[in-house]
C-alpha cells in the first residue's frame, strides 16, 4: 500500500460510513440486539486505515548503528535474529522471511510454539525461515525481497548492518546488542513497519496482561530476584543477567526488584556479568533467583561448598527452568511468548517465593 492517499476521498468515505453507522446504532438500540462481529471488524479496519493514513513518511529511526529512513509503508517485512518476527506476527503481519529459532525448539521446525500457533492463526502454513543460526544468510534474506528488515532485538555488527542495508532499510537496536526489552522491540519494529500506533496498542494490551498476572500473585511484589545462568558441571563461575536484559527486566515488570548488590556491579549497556564462585555473595541479598538447568541443578548447587552458602540456594528458593525448552526460550520475552507462558512462569516464581521466610 502506497503511503500517499487521497485524503478528500477518505474524508468523504468516513463521513458516509459514520452516517450509516448512526443509522445502524439507532436500529440496534430499538431492537436491543448486540453489535455483530462484522460491525466490530469493520470498525477495526476503519481505525487501522485511518492510522495508516495519518503516518507521515519518510519515517526516520535513529539507532546504535546509524539512521534508517523508511520512505513508504513496507509491504514485505523480513526479520532476523530473535523474536522480532513475533512482533510482526502480533501485529497481524506474516514476515516474508525470518530467522530460525536456535534455542528452545524441540520439533526441528525452527519455530517456537507461540510463533507456530500465530502463523497458523494467520493462515500461513509454509513460512520462509532463514537458516542463519551459524551466521546471517544474506543471500536468503535478499531473495525474500524485503522492503524493511527488523532487527531491534539482535546482536548484529556494524559490518552486518551495512551489508543488510544494501538489501533493505534495517531497524537496528537502540543502545547495544541483545538488551532491547520486549517493549523496545515492539516500539521500534512497529515504527519500521509503519504501524507505530498499532504497536502502542500492542504494548498497552501486553502491559495489561502482565499487570493482571502480577495482581494475581501479590506475594511477588518487592521480592529481590535475579536471573542467572550457570552450569552444574562447572560451578567455578556463573553469569548474572543485567536488570536491563529482557530476562531481568521482565522480573521487575512482575513487581520484583533486582538487589542493589547486583545492579550496582553491572554496566547498563551490557546484558550480563561474569561472576567467579568466590564472589557469589553478590546473590546473598536475592530472595529468589531464576536459572536454566535440569532436575539435578538445585541439588548440585546445594552440595557445592561455596554456592551452597547462598541463602536462596540453602532454602531452595530457586526457579530452575529446564534448559532448551520453550519456557526457557521465553526468558527473553515477546508479546506472543508472554501470553503463551506467563501463567506457568509466575506459578514457578510464586512457588520459590513461598520458601522465603
Amino acid at each position: 500500500m502506497n503511503a500517499k492517499r487521497n485524503y478528500s476521498f477518505i474524508t468523504t468515505l468516513l463521513i458516509a460510513m459514520f452516517i450509516l453507522m448512526l443509522g445502524a446504532c439507532s436500529s440496534e438500540e430499538s431492537s436491543s440486539e448486540p453489535k455483530s462481529a462484522s460491525t466490530d471488524e469493520a470498525n477495526t479496519e476503519e481505525t487501522t486505515e485511518t492510522e495508516e493514513a495519518d503516518t507521515q513518511y519518510p519515517i526516520v529511526i535513529k539507532h546504535a548503528l546509524g539512521e534508517t529512513t523508511i520512505e513508504e509503508k513496507p509491504e514485505r517485512v523480513a526479520t532476523i535474529a530473535w523474536s522480532n518476527h513475533d512482533v510482526a506476527l502480533s501485529l497481524g503481519v506474516v514476515p516474508v522471511g525470518f530467522s530460525a529459532a536456535n534455542y528452545g525448539v524441540q520439533d526441528g521446525s525452527g519455530m517456537l510454539p507461540w510463533t507456530e500457533e500465530k502463523l497458523k492463526e494467520l493462515g500461513e502454513e509454509n513460512p520462509n525461515i532463514f537458516q542463519d543460526t551459524d551466521g546471517l544468510d544474506f543471500e536468503a534474506i535478499s531473495d525474500a525481497n524485503p522492503d524493511v528488515i527488523l532487527a531491534a532485538y539482535s546482536g548484529i555488527t556494524q559490518e552486518e548492518y551495512d551489508t543488510l542495508s544494501e538489501i533493505a532499510p534495517v531497524v537496528a537496536y537502540q543502545t547495544g546488542p541483545w538488551v532491547a526489552s520486549w517493549r523496545e522491540q515492539v516500539t521500534y519494529n512497529s515504527m519500521g513497519m509503519g504501524m507505530e500506533e498499532e504497536g502502542k496498542q500492542l504494548i498497552a494490551d501486553t502491559e495489561k496482561l502482565i499487570q493482571e498476572k502480577a495482581n494475581e500473585h501479590p506475594e511477588l511484589k518487592g521480592k529481590k530476584a535475579a536471573f542467572v545462568s550457570l552450569n552444574a558441571a562447572d560451578l567455578s563461575k556463573f553469569y548474572i543477567y543485567s536488570p536491563t536484559d529482557p530476562r531481568g527486566a521482565f522480573l521487575t515488570e512482575l513487581g520484583m526488584e533486582y538487589p542493589e548488590s547486583i545492579s550496582s556491579q553491572i554496566d547498563p549497556s551490557s546484558f550480563y556479568i561474569e561472576v567467579s564462585a568466590e564472589n557469589s555473595d553478590m546473590l546473598n541479598d536475592a530472595d529468589i533467583f531464576v536459572s536454566y538447568g535440569n532436575d539435578g541443578t538445585l541439588a548440585a548447587l546445594q552440595a557445592d561448598p561455596i554456592l551452597g552458602k547462598i541463602p536462596a540456594v540453602q532454602r531452595g528458593s530457586v526457579v530452575i527452568i529446564e534448559d532448551n525448552t520453550p519456557l526457557a526460550a521465553s526468558g527473553t520475552p515477546s508479546p506472543l511468548s508472554i501470553k503463551y507462558t506467563i501463567d506457568e512462569y509466575v506459578s514457578l516464581l510464586s512457588e520459590a517465593v513461598s520458601k522465603v521466610e
